[in-house]
């Protein structure tokens, strides 16, 4: 009895953790009886904990949305205040924040009263960051794909290309990455049997499908890195290819860092070749300029139009 408090409050964390618990494997978590379990989640429901029993083989529990938050943890203003502030977290450039915020947002969301979700909504919609270009995301629509990552549960959702094109996806959800501002889904779609992303603000109309999926793994050190590499091995309407006098090494460090927005391949131990591709002549531009930045001696190859606005350019900046 004398550790019933900590117990209690390990049993909630691992009841947040993930969708469902079979008796057994709470009791084998905690080191405890199958009756103690039972009382200690009469005991979280009397402190208005909403802890459901599951039918099935074994029987389960589940801790589902109720109509209160729960007592000692987070007046409606503070959970509103947490949510907003996790959905924003991770794509503030924090290293180490994306995990933990991801987490914390799931296991919120798991508990939030369905009144307080369209406070959350609101607010995020209202929210002015200092990059006002970057697409704004609803956090609610965040927590249900973080807790699907979660879960390992199947999602559908309506998706729009950048392209315009409206189409209706079944996907294995892997991992949410927040890359250069922009929230992206990474996913493995059964249908074309193989990885895809989703910009989560061109995502709609959500809806976990409550069937479960093995996590396969991705073919990349880490989603983050997979995504950046795709991105760079993307083709898009404007390219340019520069043969820059400087190591492979040299520019990844100097450019971007760790993300290159194209493919860069090495010709030498002081020289290598960077193709460079952008669905704008401006945004490319600026990725020229970036490598141009790095000082060191290159030529240029890319259509006549792109090649002489980019002359215009350089020419405009010569004093």
């Amino acid at each position: 009895m004398n550790d019933l408090p900590g117990r209690l409050l390990r049993l909630l964390s691992l009841l947040q953790s993930r969708r469902e618990w079979s008796g057994a494997e709470l009791a084998e978590r905690l080191g405890v009886t199958d009756r103690t379990i039972r009382r200690d989640v009469d005991r979280l429901r009397s402190l208005d904990y909403p802890v459901v029993g599951t039918t099935g083989t074994a029987g389960g529990y589940r801790l589902v949305s109720g109509r209160a938050m729960p007592p000692l943890v987070l007046s409606d203003d503070e959970a509103v205040a947490v949510a907003v502030g996790l959905a924003g977290a991770g794509s503030g450039g924090v290293t180490g924040m994306y995990d933990s915020s991801m987490s914390a947002l799931a296991k919120l969301s798991q508990v939030l009263p369905p009144r307080l979700r369209p406070q959350v909504a609101a607010v995020g919609a209202a929210s002015v960051v200092a990059r006002a270009d970057l697409p704004r995301v609803d956090p609610g629509r965040l927590a249900v794909l973080a807790a699907c990552c979660r879960d390992l549960e199947i999602v559908a959702f309506g998706y729009e290309s950048r392209h315009g094109e409206a189409t209706s996806r079944r996907v294995e959800p892997h991992q949410l990455v927040a890359l250069v501002g922009t929230w992206y889904l990474l996913a493995f779609d059964p249908d074309r049997d193989d990885w895809r992303s989703f910009r989560v603000d061109r995502i709609s109309d959500v809806r976990p499908s409550r069937h479960r999926f093995v996590r396969r793994e991705i073919p990349a050190a880490d989603a983050a890195t997979y995504l950046a590499e795709s991105f760079a091995a993307a083709t898009y309407k404007h390219s340019a290819v520069l043969h820059v006098e400087l190591s492979e090494v040299a520019v990844r460090e100097g450019f971007y860092g760790w993300w290159l927005p194209g493919t860069v391949v090495p010709t030498g131990p002081e020289s290598c070749v960077l193709t460079l591709s952008a669905d704008s002549a401006q945004l490319l531009i600026q990725y020229v300029a970036g490598v141009v930045a790095l000082g060191a001696d290159f030529t240029l190859e890319a259509p006549p139009e792109t090649a002489a606005l980019i002359r215009s350019v350089g020419a405009r900046l010569a004093p």
